[in-house]
């Protein structure tokens, strides 16, 4: 005989919820009605509350990626579901599976004392596995997409939970599907394929730079070398407020930086697909004069001109402004277009 099924606990709802300490730009935001998801099943009910009210509704996991406003209308569903195990150890590969509520830079950690490599390069950077590819998340040569096999997600239309293969998850650069259409889906679990033969991936200039007397390092070296750079380059949310990168790099005709190279014969710059080029926005930022500049309650960390900084007392109008004038003036001065990374909410 089958044993009972147990419906799952509701998702505990708080109203007037305060998210401070639960967005690294510690910006003051409230969410009208806040429910902590602990897990998938509490999600179909939870949504079926907010389509019987009709209520706007967004998903918010470690606020590493956000620039929130004061108040958050509606429902904000809090993703704090937890997890990951080995599913299936293939000839080549090894499947992972991950709860979107886990933090990312402590799974990196795990999959390495999992003697599992490959995420190595993804080290330190904010946020949960939920919401990874929904920014495909990147750092030093490596995008998280060539590392995720398929998603585990609630179809809201559907009302249903579905599998997404890779390529239906449409990753591009910093971009996907569901980041372009944020109301179709909510990621529970994402499934990793990590292959068995792993390769040192250190060409980027940060990193080369950190190797140069070592023509082998080890997974680990390397996880340590990318935790070196970035607490070095960007600040820890927890002293001052910021969101990490805070614009793309962006990305140009080979013809266009051609021009611009006769011009700036520093102009720092990467290969990316046939006949384009990809410029560091940190380098055409600080060449603008920003690096270290304040404006109010917000600015520009003066080791990384790539990072916007919240002072204390900032608001999302603050931090916007403030990245229109960095827009403006690069524009004016490289003819190029800046696009802001973190989703604004």
């Amino acid at each position: 005989m089958n044993s009972p099924q147990h419906a799952p606990a509701p998702a505990k709802l708080t109203p007037n919820l305060g998210l401070k300490d639960r967005n690294t730009f510690g910006l003051d935001a409230i969410a009208e009605l806040a429910y902590e998801i602990d897990s998938a099943e509490q999600i179909p009910g939870v949504m079926s509350q907010i389509a019987s009210k009709n209520l706007p509704w967004r998903i918010l996991g470690g606020g590493s990626n956000v620039i929130l406003p004061k108040v958050l209308s509606g429902a904000t569903l809090l993703i704090n579901i937890t997890g990951q195990e080995v599913t299936a150890a293939e000839n080549e590969d090894t499947l992972i599976a991950v709860g979107a509520g886990v933090n990312w830079h402590e799974f990196v950690t795990w999959t390495l004392e999992k003697n599992l490599p490959g995420l190595e390069n993804l080290a330190l950077i904010p946020g949960t596995v939920g919401a990874a590819p929904i920014q495909n998340i990147g750092a030093y040569g490596v995008e998280i997409a060539s590392y995720i096999d398929h998603i585990k997600a609630f179809d809201v239309e559907k009302q249903a939970f579905v599998t997404l293969s890779n390529s239906e998850c449409q990753f591009a650069y910093r971009d996907s599907y569901f980041k372009q259409n944020p109301h179709c889906f909510i990621v529970t679990k994402v499934v990793f394929r990590i292959p068995k033969t792993w390769q040192a991936k250190v060409h980027y200039a940060d990193l080369a730079k950190q190797f140069e007397n070592n023509s082998n390092p080890s997974p680990e070296e390397i996880f340590l070398a990318v935790c070196k750079i970035r607490t070095h380059k960007l600040p820890d949310p927890k002293v001052i407020g910021n969101a990490g990168s805070f614009f793309q790099n962006p990305v140009i005709p080979n013809e266009q930086y051609e021009t611009l190279l006769k011009k700036y014969a520093g102009l720092v710059s990467y290969s990316d697909v046939p006949g384009k080029r990809k410029l560091a926005a940190g380098w055409l930022i600080d060449q603008c004069g920003f690096k270290g500049q304040r404006m109010g309650e917000v600015g520009v960390y003066e080791n990384q001109a790539l990072v916007l900084v919240n002072h204390g007392n900032g608001t999302a109008q603050d931090i916007l402004g403030l990245a229109k004038c960095i827009q403006d003036k690069v524009r004016k001065e490289f003819g190029v277009s800046l696009e802001i990374e973190p989703n604004i909410f």
